[in-house]
């Protein structure tokens, strides 16, 4: 079994930062995509940003410049910088990791930004 524990969401002015962690245990296979998701209210949830085991990176069009993903490999944690948030940041974050035929999610962290 694989477990996702989020941390490091809050409450943040417009402008601000705020980096998220997510740690991930058990059985998961060394190549694998971690990666963060983000569900606003009413919307569905979209990817923000993903990283490959092997350091390929990608991010929505709408977070480009301004996050940043990183990832520890020897502790299975990944990571999301957030610089100047924006309102439209508002979301639960959640964390994910893929791996084979499988797909596990976090229990999410909820990001403010309040403008």
């Amino acid at each position: 079994q694989v477990q996702l524990v989020e941390s490091g969401g809050g409450l943040v002015q417009a402008g601000g930062s705020l980096r998220l962690s997510c740690a991930a245990s058990g059985s998961i296979s060394s190549i694998n995509v971690m990666g963060w998701y983000r569900q606003a209210p009413g919307k569905q949830r979209d990817l923000v940003a993903a990283v490959t085991s092997g350091g390929s990176r990608n991010y929505a069009d709408s977070v480009k410049g301004r996050f940043t993903i990183s990832r520890d490999n020897a502790k299975n944690m990944v990571y999301l910088q957030m610089n100047s948030l924006k309102s439209e940041d508002t979301a639960v974050y959640y964390c994910n990791v893929k791996f084979l035929w499988n797909d596990y999610w976090g229990q999410g962290t909820q990001v403010t930004v309040s403008s």
